[in-house]
């Protein structure tokens, strides 16, 4: 008897617990420590499951890391929205920064501190799309705020600036070296601040969002 012939649902429920599954084992192990069969053992299928729906782990990394940046950068967006003032809006999408790092570590393990299988090979088209979704919404943030008056600098420059700031503590945070009596709860807010005292355009009497 032939086997079964799978739905499009079917076909995808599987892929995204297969992908569950493995963000957590590539944040946990890296890529070289994952392999298929591991994965199949973990939701209890054939060894030989998995390559129905992925040609190999390479693959799997790929989706796996492309849909982190989607939900990053969805989560960024839905902050960002409906914000007009560009410096309440920076904040916002800082808190998102750092309450995807903390909600979601394997995920966000996967899309910044780990190396890809092979560091030289181009991204993924729609990888690299996505991960210029939260950017962009950054980026336009600073952009309306340096047109406003309110900043000073290059808006890419500004950009950068700010996620270097949250970036440092999201990975101080999830490396658990926050052990010196501030959690990134503590600094969350002084760690925007002290990108608007930076920043701040003068005259603009910029505090955190408020004029």
């Amino acid at each position: 008897m032939p086997p079964r012939v799978l739905s499009d649902a079917e076909i995808q429920s599987f892929r995204d617990s297969l992908c569950r599954v493995a963000a957590q084992r590539f944040a946990e192990s890296g890529f070289a420590g994952v392999t298929l069969r591991s994965l199949a053992q973990e939701l209890r299928v054939s060894p030989m499951t998995p390559y129905r729906y992925f040609r190999n782990k390479e693959e799997i990394w790929q989706a796996v890391r492309t849909d982190a940046f989607r939900r990053f950068g969805m989560s960024i967006e839905a902050a960002a929205h409906g914000i007009g003032c560009p410096l309440e809006r920076i904040q916002a999408i800082g808190r998102a920064y750092l309450h995807f790092a903390q909600t979601e570590p394997h995920a966000y393990r996967i899309m910044f501190q780990l190396d890809p299988p092979d560091p030289n090979e181009d991204w993924d088209p729609l990888q690299e799309e996505e991960l210029r979704r939260g950017w962009l919404v950054l980026r336009g943030a600073m952009e309306d705020g340096v047109r406003a008056g309110l900043l000073r600098g290059d808006p890419d420059e500004l950009a950068h600036l700010s996620w270097i700031s949250v970036h440092g503590l999201a990975t101080l945070h999830l490396a658990g070296r926050l052990r010196l009596g501030r959690t990134i709860e503590d600094l969350v807010e002084p760690v925007l601040d002290s990108f608007f005292h930076g920043s701040a355009a003068p005259g603009s009497m910029s505090d955190g969002g408020r004029r």
